[in-house]
């Protein structure tokens, strides 16, 4: 049984980037079905006022900490959290293992150029058999259902989602009956844009000191700026007031 802690009305997994591989390929290799999930600070915020949302999280079969301020809170708070597991690096580990088990992968979100482009990406770099199928992540609400059955039906037993939240942790649980054919399902935000070489992402001493949001919030300031510094704010807010009252 995987401990978990429960930090602002979730239900986080306490695993290392290893033991989060691992568990991922047992499931597979016994044609379970994982839904996965990552939440960070902007994420945990949200999930306080957005109730359809939490329900999605944490109705997911494996949650983990993407942001190294979650883990620097559920330290503060007594909840220690073993690391972070980075969406974007467990994708990548993911991807990896998908090659050399011979499983197949499906992306779907992004523009149509930079999905193609991920899509060729891994083709190149694995094999052009790795990738079932792939699909931007712009349609209309009428259209979930088709997708999700193209999904399903492509073959694939990994599925990344690289929509922003919370559309994309809403689709894959609207649709997860339909999805149930698929072994993996995750949510990765803007990975594919990281990928393609669209964005760049923060160096790795950056990653490290909880600063990556920072380097996120220099490329695109009047985009991010609500984002990052007013989201962060109630975050730390929502934090002490947990250590203050003992519940969330």
């Amino acid at each position: 049984m995987v401990k978990k802690q429960n930090l602002l009305n979730t239900q986080i997994h306490n695993l290392t980037m290893q033991e989060t591989l691992q568990l991922v390929a047992k499931n597979i290799e016994e044609e379970k079905q994982v839904h996965h999930v990552v939440v960070n600070a902007g994420k945990l915020v949200s999930m306080q006022k957005d109730l359809q949302l939490r329900e999605s999280v944490n109705s997911s079969d494996l949650i983990n900490a993407d942001g190294q301020a979650v883990v620097w809170a559920s330290r503060f708070l007594g909840k220690p959290l073993k690391e972070r597991v980075a969406g974007i690096d467990l994708m990548a580990n993911l991807v990896a293992m998908a090659h050399e088990k011979g499983y197949k992968i499906f992306l779907f979100g992004a523009k149509e150029e930079v999905v193609k482009e991920v899509a060729e990406i891994y083709k190149e770099q694995y094999s052009k058999n790795l990738v079932a199928g792939y699909r931007n992540g712009y349609f209309k609400p009428g259209e979930e259902e088709q997708i999700a059955q193209q999904i399903a039906n492509s073959g694939a037993q990994m599925l990344f989602v690289a929509i922003s939240s919370p559309v994309k942790e809403n689709f894959l649980y609207n649709n997860r009956e339909i999805l149930k054919k698929v072994n993996f399902v995750m949510g990765v935000g803007g990975s594919f844009d990281v990928i393609s070489g669209k964005t760049k992402r923060a160096p790795k001493w950056m990653q490290n000191s909880g600063l990556e949001w920072f380097y996120r919030f220099l490329q695109e300031p009047k985009r991010m700026w609500k984002r990052y510094l007013v989201g962060n704010t109630k975050f730390i807010m929502l934090v002490f007031r947990e250590k203050i009252f003992g519940k969330d």
